[in-house]
């Protein structure tokens, strides 16, 4: 097995959330595969937990990602179980599926897309689908406790995370959910040093040019708007808190309208 498997397999051999109505259904499903012996696809977004649920029908094949189409064969041609990752990325599909079926690998799929061709059908005797985050709520509060919980490990803090404010990133369901986790966790105890140290290490590969001090004064003007309209919910009372006349003020959210919205 390839450093670049087993480094997959570290890495998405996690359990599945189960605490929607919709992830118990595809829980049930997979704990039957375990029972049989047929090929199954999983699809879902980036992120909604399908190489978790596929190393849970199959916990000790290794995970190739079909982009990888040398890496793939070669697995194909040594292993009896297998789990291929985005199927949907093979750069030659055909010759995948009938090297799977030459070598009678029995093959758990995952694709970020719902697709459907007739050697795809003829392959998987079982397809089913992952909602995506926004859809399974409940699981995302579950995650929340998890990452939480995973960071205050990793962190050595406490597991208390302040979610005042916090509104949940699935743009790319828990992939984004447990970075934003991650960050607002560490921003909990943040002083002002260590903030000062994060926007001087991001600007010192960024600075060179003659405008640079205007080009980057949103870094800061951006946050203390955003932050102070959250707390004092209107312009004039911002206006007032910081010292600014009330145009001078709405200059500046226009100037930064596309960090700030409408």
């Amino acid at each position: 097995m390839t450093d670049a498997v087993q480094l997959a397999a570290v890495v998405d051999a996690t359990s599945f959330i189960t605490e929607s109505s919709a992830s118990i259904a595809a829980k049930k499903t997979a704990t039957l595969l375990k029972t049989l012996s047929v090929n199954a696809l999983i699809m879902g977004e980036s992120g909604v937990g399908k190489r978790a649920l596929a190393s849970f029908v199959l916990p000790d094949a290794p995970i190739v990602d079909a982009s990888n189409f040398d890496e793939l064969l070669a697995a194909l041609e040594s292993s009896q179980e297998l789990i291929i990752a985005n199927i949907d990325n093979s750069p030659n599909l055909n010759r995948v599926i009938d090297t799977i079926k030459e070598k009678k690998v029995r093959v758990i799929a995952t694709s970020k897309q719902l697709f459907s061709n007739r050697m795809i059908d003829d392959l998987f005797s079982v397809k089913f689908d992952i909602p995506p985050l926004r859809e399974r709520l409940e699981d995302v509060d579950f995650l929340i406790r998890k990452f939480t919980k995973e960071a205050a490990t990793l962190f050595g803090g406490d597991e208390n995370f302040n979610i005042e404010n916090f509104k949940p990133d699935l743009s790319k369901n828990a992939k984004s959910l447990r970075r934003q986790v991650m960050i607002n966790y560490l921003l909990q105890d943040i002083t002002d040093n260590d903030l000062m140290d994060i926007i001087e290490h991001y600007l010192y590969e960024k600075l060179g040019s003659n405008s640079d001090y205007r080009n980057f004064l949103y870094l800061y003007e951006v946050p203390l708007i955003r932050g102070g309209l959250k707390k004092f919910k209107s312009q004039l009372q911002l206006a007032d808190k910081l010292g600014l006349n009330r145009n001078t003020l709405r200059k500046k959210i226009t100037e930064n309208k596309q960090y700030l919205g409408d």
